[in-house]
């Protein structure tokens, strides 16, 4: 018994009449009658009951239904498997990634790329948007996870659905830190540490109105980590997202989102017509899958 035959048996099952399925099947209709009376006369029983117009299977073809779906779902299986042994990827992803929560997702999505593919291996620079931008332009980066704002019209994008709460990083010793959120009004009078990127300030001043540009900005910076230290010694208010400080665990500092609430948005970003690896092209298709996200 031919799993061929099988499929042309199914074939008939399905469209319950010769002419369809020989149509289908893309075969003549003597061919596919010839090969339907031989698979009943090597399983000796009718698997038909012809009509007409409309051929019905016995309780003998009902039974052989079932079966040869089974095989056919097997032999699918068995192909996939086999394929998927033959599609053997390899090479090194590179991602670049901005300080946000949203990062959380890479570890489970590594881990869960390498148990299927073992031999990719990744490497992750952690910078600011601009710098990020930069090497995935120069193909240094061949993704890059980004926070807004950010001008991203060049590139493809998949937006992670992943907000981050804004706020300020200060001591715990500052009366400041007695409140459960801060306001821009708040924060007139005292140093505060802002982020160098005019996008980034232009972000901040349409959310908190004319009052931004009435604070007393001491310094810039980059990225929190040394930004940090002028909350941790109570010499600044550190503006920043509470994503980057998901890993602080210091007493000596609090996170005060600002109210009315502002987060912002993050979104993975990669060359715009440009042909990528099948390692990343995959790799991609992996972080859909754990996001539940499309293209925008």
């Amino acid at each position: 018994m031919e799993l061929r035959v099988l499929r042309y048996f199914l074939t008939v099952a399905r469209e319950g009449n010769i002419s369809r399925a020989a149509e289908a099947l893309y075969i003549t209709q003597p061919t596919l009658s010839r090969q339907l009376a031989e698979l009943e006369e090597e399983l000796g029983a009718p698997l038909f009951i012809r009509g007409k117009r409309k051929i019905t299977l016995t309780e003998e073809g009902m039974l052989l239904r079932r079966r040869a779906e089974e095989m056919a779902e097997l032999e699918a299986k068995t192909e996939a498997e086999f394929r998927k042994r033959s599609e053997s990827l390899s090479g090194t992803v590179s991602i670049g990634a901005a300080e946000t929560r949203a990062a959380e997702i890479f570890p489970r999505a590594i881990e869960s790329f390498r148990q299927k593919y073992p031999d990719v291996t990744f490497d992750i620079y952690s910078d600011i948007a601009d710098h990020i931008k930069e090497r995935l332009d120069r193909g240094l980066l061949d993704i890059g996870l980004l926070i807004e704002p950010g001008e991203i019209g060049k590139y493809e994008f998949m937006r992670l659905g992943i907000e981050d709460r804004c706020g300020i990083l200060m001591s715990a010793k500052c009366e400041l830190a007695r409140k459960e959120y801060v306001t821009a009004e708040d924060l007139i009078g005292l140093p505060v540490v802002a982020n160098r990127r005019a996008s980034v300030r232009d972000f901040y001043r349409q959310h908190l109105g004319e009052a931004f540009d009435r604070l007393n900005i001491v310094a810039t910076f980059n990225l929190i980590n040394n930004a940090a230290l002028f909350a941790l010694q109570n010499r600044g208010y550190v503006f920043t997202v509470e994503g980057t400080l998901q890993n602080y665990r210091n007493p000596e500092l609090v996170f005060r989102p600002f109210y009315p609430e502002i987060s912002q948005s993050t979104f993975l970003i990669w060359k715009k017509y440009q042909p990528m690896s099948r390692t990343v092209s995959r790799f991609l298709e992996e972080l859909r899958m754990l996001t539940g996200h499309e293209n925008a």
